[in-house]
């Protein structure tokens, strides 16, 4: 475990976050800053924040974190710790520690956050669960807030990829809110991670989670917004990524439908707007891995798209699942190929790739 003196610099009340980093900034660790003359303390800090240090965290408070840590699969990850995210500490207010519930090597490995409305439609959950899956199985961790709606949508498809699935919580580490998310935080701590900033106890207070949504974007290459209104918290997530230099994804929607208002302003501010999961994966150049075939070069949308039709009949639920695309997209998509000859349409909805030679020999029929 971290030394306690981590721990004690995080829990000195009266000490606020961005004080504790201008001191570990200053003296290198928390063991230092404990060691450290109180005149060179209150010289980067102030003589009030300094006396409190010297004070130190209620015995109880260190108690109860101390307690908490002691369990099996929970953790304190500090600047310098090997499994301690090398991204966060490119944020203007890193966090000292972090609490986590799970494994804490997934906190190290290429991530994408997914966000979005609590409130969310059967659609945007359908597309937040397919993008994730996707993007989890090329090995992206997918990073989201627990809530209810995208968020879990999103780490619900995760957990069923490799990449595995990150919730950044605003409570401490031993809380879940909201309560209908407990199984799910079960799963992740079982099979992902569940993080938090905040010490063991932290009850679900307004302003801890905005404050937490620059974590979930600091801990990830991009953010992708799937459903969003205009005052959403998945704009501040939004805000903070591109203020920490990550690339912003979004989808877009109904110009009727209240919760696309937020995606459209997104996108018409620099966004990068997505159908599906090769969307992303080609913006940052990874070649996407279709199952079942071979992972050559990089292929043109038209053509990623039948490689994941395979060569059976297809229906649009399947091909969802399998590219992490809305359904309106790939319906949009297959009537494309259809009128080039491509795809053919057959009866129960279903669709099927053709061959090069049966494309051929419909053009010159027609």
């Amino acid at each position: 475990m971290v030394s306690e003196s981590w721990l004690r610099l995080s829990l000195v009340p009266g000490v606020s976050l961005r004080e504790q980093v201008c001191l570990l900034r200053a003296f290198g660790s928390a063991e230092r800053v404990f060691t450290a003359p109180s005149g060179e303390i209150a010289a980067v800090v102030g003589d009030r924040a300094a006396s409190r240090l010297l004070r130190g965290p209620p015995a109880g408070v260190l108690d109860a974190s101390i307690a908490w840590l002691e369990r099996p699969g929970h953790h304190l990850l500090a600047w310098g710790d090997a499994h301690f995210p090398k991204l966060l500490l490119e944020i203007s207010t890193p966090p000292c520690v972090l609490y986590v519930r799970g494994n804490p090597a997934l906190l190290a490995e290429p991530a994408v956050a997914i966000v979005g409305s609590r409130n969310a439609s059967l659609q945007g959950v359908r597309d937040a669960e397919s993008f994730a899956e996707s993007l989890s199985r090329e090995g992206f961790a997918i990073v989201s807030g627990l809530a209810l709606g995208i968020d879990a949508a999103a780490h619900r498809g995760g957990l069923r990829g490799r990449g595995s699935s990150v919730a950044v919580i605003g409570t401490g580490p031993d809380q879940v809110y909201p309560l209908r998310n407990t199984a799910l935080a079960d799963e992740l701590a079982a099979n992902g991670a569940i993080v938090s900033e905040f010490p063991p106890g932290t009850p679900p207070l307004r302003e801890n989670f905005p404050r937490r949504n620059r974590l979930i974007s600091g801990l990830a290459r991009g953010v992708l917004v799937v459903e969003a209104a205009l005052n959403s918290g998945s704009l501040i997530t939004a805000r903070c990524a591109a203020e920490q230099g990550r690339d912003v994804f979004a989808i877009p929607g109904s110009i009727h439908f209240s919760l696309s208002k937020g995606c459209h302003r997104l996108i018409r501010e620099g966004a990068k707007l997505v159908e599906n999961a090769a969307d992303v994966l080609e913006e940052w150049n990874c070649i996407p891995v279709v199952r079942g075939e071979p992972a050559g070069e990089v292929d043109s949308p038209r053509d990623q798209m039948l490689r994941a039709m395979g060569h059976g009949p297809v229906s649009i639920d399947e091909l969802v699942a399998r590219t992490g695309s809305n359904a309106g997209a790939i319906a949009a998509r297959l009537s494309m190929l259809e009128m080039r000859g491509a795809v053919s349409a057959l009866a129960g909805g279903l669709f099927q790739r053709l061959s090069a030679q049966a494309t051929a020999a419909k053009r010159v029929i027609e």
